[in-house]
C-alpha cells in the first residue's frame, strides 16, 4: 500500500474549500467560511465548528459527526476551517462571524492553544458555550468544556509499544520525533511527552517539547500535520543521523510523509514508526508493516457530543460535565498493532478497520 494517502484527500478538499468559499463570497458578504448547515436556519440555534484544517481526514470525519448530530437535534451547523494548521487568524475571523451570527456555541479545534483565548473570551462574553474539540486550549479552563482523546495516554500506548518492539535495542535507540508546528498546542505537547514517557525517557518539564537531555533522541523536527511536512522533517533528520531506527509522528498524514523519505533512503525495512490518529488509512498502512502501531481516537464521537452539548446549552442552559477524575470529557483511545508486546492493552488492525474512519 502506497502511503501518500493524504494527497488525493487534500486535492479534493481544496476543490471542495474553493467552492465553499466562492458560494459564501457571492451570498454572505465575503464570508471566509463555508457553512454546512446554510445561514438561514430560521429559529434554529446556530451551532459553529471550527477545525483546524479540512483537508486532513481527521476533520473531514469531525465534520460529518457535526452535522450527523445537528441534523438529529435540530440545528444549524456553520463550519469553518484554517487554511493550514497553526492558522489561528482564520479561526479568530471564524469566531467573530458566529458571533454576528448569533450562534449559540462554538465547537472548535484551537490551531493556536494560547493566541486563541481573547477570542473564545469574546464568545462567551457573548452568551455562547465554547467547547474545544481534540485540542485544548491554554489554559483548558478557558472554554466551558473539552470533548477529546487524552493525547498524553495516546503518546504513552505507543512509547510502550515502541519499547516493548525494540526490546535490548531500546537502550541505544536513534529517535526521531516528527512533532506537529513550532507554537507547539498541546495536543503536539501532550503525545510528544507521552510517547517519551512510555518509552522510559525522563521529562525534563512534560508541558514543553524538546528540553530533554536523553541522548537517544536525535531532534525534533515540525510537520504540520502533513505528507510533505513529514516527508521533508524525516529528510532533515536522516541527514543529522541516518541511523535513527524509531521514529514518532504527530499523526498519520505525517508518519506517511516520514515512510516515503524513509522508502527513498532505502530504511524503510529497519526503522518502526508509530503514530497516532487511527484513520482507516492509517490501519491499512499498519496492516501492512508500514506503522508498526497506532493510537486510534475517534473525532465522530468527539464532534457528536460537542453538537449534542450545545443543543442542550441552548434548551436550557445546560453545560457539559467531565469524565470523573479528569478535567475534560475521554472520548476514548485504543492501540493498534498486529504485533502486540506484553504488557501493553491493544487490539488488531481487524478491530482498528472496524472501528477508523477517513
Amino acid at each position: 500500500m502506497n502511503l501518500t494517502w493524504s494527497s488525493s484527500r487534500r486535492t479534493t478538499a481544496l476543490l471542495s474549500l474553493s467552492a465553499a468559499a466562492a458560494l459564501a463570497l457571492a451570498g454572505c458578504g465575503g464570508s471566509s467560511g463555508s457553512s454546512s448547515g446554510g445561514s438561514s436556519g430560521g429559529d434554529k440555534p446556530i451551532v459553529g465548528l471550527i477545525t483546524k484544517t479540512d483537508t486532513n481526514p481527521f476533520f473531514v470525519k469531525m465534520k460529518e459527526g457535526a452535522q450527523q448530530a445537528a441534523d438529529q437535534a435540530g440545528v444549524t451547523l456553520q463550519s469553518f476551517a484554517g487554511k493550514a494548521d497553526g492558522d489561528n487568524e482564520s479561526q479568530v475571523q471564524a469566531i467573530e462571524n458566529l458571533i454576528s451570527a448569533g450562534a449559540k456555541g462554538i465547537l472548535i479545534t484551537p490551531s493556536d492553544s494560547k493566541a486563541i483565548v481573547p477570542e473564545i473570551d469574546k464568545a462567551k462574553q457573548a452568551g455562547m458555550l465554547v467547547v474545544a474539540l481534540d485540542t485544548p486550549t491554554d489554559p483548558a479552563s478557558a472554554v466551558d468544556a473539552t470533548f477529546a482523546t487524552d493525547n498524553f495516554q495516546a503518546g504513552v500506548l505507543i512509547g510502550q509499544w515502541a519499547k516493548g518492539k525494540l526490546g535490548a535495542q531500546a537502550a541505544t535507540a536513534k529517535i526521531a520525533m516528527l512533532d506537529l508546528s513550532p507554537n507547539h498546542p498541546s495536543v503536539d505537547v501532550g503525545r510528544d511527552q507521552g510517547f517519551l514517557q512510555g518509552f522510559g525517557i525522563d521529562l525534563a518539564d512534560k508541558t514543553q517539547i524538546g528540553d530533554e537531555t536523553d541522548p537517544r533522541i536525535v531532534g525534533h523536527d515540525s510537520t504540520n500535520g502533513a505528507a510533505d511536512g513529514g516527508r521533508t522533517a524525516m529528510e532533515n533528520l536522516l541527514q543529522k543521523d541516518p541511523g535513527i531506527n524509531l521514529v514518532y509522528t504527530i499523526n498519520e498524514p505525517a508518519a506517511s510523509g516520514a515512510y516515503q523519505a524513509l522508502k527513498a533512503a532505502g530504511k524503510d525495512k529497519a526503522v518502526t514508526i508509530v503514530s497516532v490518529d487511527g484513520g482507516c488509512p492509517g490501519v491499512q498502512a499498519v496492516k501492512a508493516g508500514q506503522l508498526g502501531a497506532t493510537s486510534q481516537q475517534y473525532p465522530l464521537k468527539m464532534a457528536q457530543q460537542g453538537v449534542e452539548a450545545v443543543a442542550a446549552f441552548a434548551k436550557d442552559g445546560t453545560k457539559p460535565q467531565a469524565t470523573e477524575g479528569k478535567a475534560f470529557t475521554d472520548t476514548g483511545v485504543t492501540l493498534i498493532t498486529d504485533q502486540p508486546q506484553s504488557g501493553v492493552d491493544s487490539k488488531d488492525t481487524a478491530f482498528g478497520l472496524q472501528n477508523c474512519w477517513g
